[in-house]
């Protein structure tokens, strides 16, 4: 039986751009890579070396500190190059792609596997890191049972793909065999969270889950909003979530026994000049789907979404959990007397401007801050886009003087870092919101450990 549930605090943010619905085939690129940036507290351990070749499902590292957790390549080829940040961190793991070869993980018929034998094939594949948890926003411990199992089917983010779309141009039989495969992970309920507009019936008549209807602005489409309003996180829970492609990718790890991580992506934005979606595989090259379809140079390239994507270069790869690459203008730029001018052009949320009143129409908004770091004070700003139960001010104070105890009062468990993405949009002290959240996870990682 399925569920509505109504939010009324939020934002929607109507940016110029939206992707047409036109799916382009896969133009292989040259060139994938697996960036280690993009899975928080991994400290990662190389397992090959550059020059050697690879398969498809061929570990490249693993994490130090859980070794069973694997991180394999999503093509054939060539490793070329491991390139390194300060302290030598590793940022990517570069492959030059080369024939279409995948390691052999075996067919299985999920219904008569139990539950270890599962983790144990997910873990071997390097499909692992699909499945993260809460609390801590990471990849999710397999030595765990989740007390549930979440999948978002929507997505209300600022130009955000259309999973409608999405799963309509995927297999429906793969969908419902990873469907299959997280029902067998844990012992309670999978909760399939939709839009309530959501049209796709693949959808909407998903077997093996209870699915809950979601009305409402931005964060609405956010797994951890979702979490909070059906089955939210306490002290000693734990939850776990994986992106709706990544359910896809589930079912054909079992049904073909490969590990193929395929993917459909939003190429978005007020700079692109024909926006669609472009079929690939996770970690591809951007150049490939960007190439004469941006209309000037003076841009910023994001890895997902405005609000929580990763800037990346044009010659940059797509993240690892990203279903969206959105190109929008820089902001290096000077504005004189910008507060004093009509603002017709600017999108407003305090009435500032005349655009309140505009209530269809959309921006062409660019990456200028419009003023410098101030004292971080109390607003109220943050509770009008934050459907969640908490108090967000004192939380992210309670951070930022590592008070322990009073993060768990105030719920550091359900939150992570996009949560919190709209209150860094609209926050008038400039803070970096969502740098203070992943602090704050990060201590509690280190303190529960």
């Amino acid at each position: 039986m399925s569920k509505q549930i109504k939010l009324r605090k939020g934002l929607d943010i109507r940016l110029e751009g939206k992707a047409d619905k036109i799916l382009i085939p896969e133009e292989k690129p040259g060139r994938y890579a697996v960036k280690p940036v993009d899975f928080p507290g991994l400290i990662p351990k190389m397992c090959i070396k550059p020059g050697e070749t690879v398969k498809a499902g061929t570990p490249l590292f693993f994490d130090k500190q859980k070794p069973d957790i694997k991180y394999t390549s999503p093509v054939s080829g060539t490793l070329t190059d491991v390139v390194r940040g300060e302290r030598r961190k590793i940022m990517e793991v570069v492959i030059e792609a080369n024939g279409d070869e995948y390691v052999d993980f075996g067919k299985a018929d999920i219904e008569t596997l139990n539950r270890d034998k599962i983790v144990s094939k997910i873990l071997e594949s390097g499909l692992w890191p699909a499945i993260r948890q809460r609390p801590y926003h990471v990849v999710a411990n397999p030595t765990e049972t989740p007390k549930s199992v979440f999948v978002s089917g929507f997505d209300t983010a600022p130009l955000s793909a259309d999973f409608d779309f999405i799963i309509d141009h995927l297999s429906e039989d793969l969908y419902r065999a990873g469907i299959t495969v997280l029902n067998k992970l844990t012992d309670g309920p999978v909760h399939l969270g939709l839009g309530a507009n959501t049209t796709s019936n693949i959808l909407k008549n998903t077997p093996g889950v209870e699915t809950h209807y979601f009305k409402g602005p931005h964060p609405a489409g956010n797994i951890g909003i979702q979490i909070h309003h059906i089955d939210p996180v306490n002290k000693g829970e734990v939850v776990w979530y994986v992106n709706l492609q990544d359910v896809v990718n589930l079912g054909r790890l079992f049904a073909e026994g490969v590990y193929a991580p395929e993917k459909i992506v939003a190429l978005s934005g007020p700079e692109v000049d024909k926006p669609r979606y472009h079929r690939t595989r996770t970690g591809a090259l951007i150049s490939t789907i960007i190439t004469n379809n941006i209309t000037s140079d003076n841009v910023r390239y994001i890895s997902g979404n405005v609000l929580t994507g990763s800037k990346i270069e044009s010659g940059g790869f797509i993240g690892f959990y990203d279903s969206s690459i959105t190109v929008i203008p820089e902001g290096n730029h000077h504005e004189f007397f910008g507060w004093i001018m009509p603002g017709l052009n600017k999108f407003s949320i305090s009435r500032t401007f005349l655009t309140w009143l505009m209530v269809n129409k959309n921006y062409k908004l660019d990456t200028n801050f419009h003023g410098g770091e101030r004292a971080f004070v109390m607003t109220g700003q943050y509770e009008k886009v934050l459907p969640m139960d908490i108090h967000p001010m004192q939380l992210l104070k309670s951070i930022l003087v590592e008070d322990i105890d009073r993060m768990e009062q105030l719920g550091i468990y359900e939150i992570a870092e996009e949560d919190f993405a709209l209150c860094e949009f609209i926050c008038s002290s400039k803070i970096e919101i969502q740098s203070i959240v992943r602090t704050g996870l990060d201590l509690m990682v280190r303190e529960m450990s």
